[in-house]
């Protein structure tokens, strides 16, 4: 599992999502003791992560 550092600058954003995809990652964030929001971000990073590789390699 990730871990999101604490201390980082934020801003609030509100996005909506399919309720079963909320189900499911409220699920996983109690399983793993993170909070909903930890596991939004790491998500995020990991699929930005992978697009920016995947990207540079088609660059190539």
């Amino acid at each position: 599992m990730f871990k999101i550092p604490k201390g980082y600058e934020s801003i609030t954003k509100t996005i909506r999502m399919p309720k079963p995809m909320a189900q499911k990652l409220e699920l996983l964030s109690t399983k793993n003791s993170i909070s909903l929001n930890q596991l939004v971000i790491a998500c995020i990073e990991f699929a930005l992560r992978n697009t920016e590789e995947e990207h540079s390699a088609k660059s190539e």
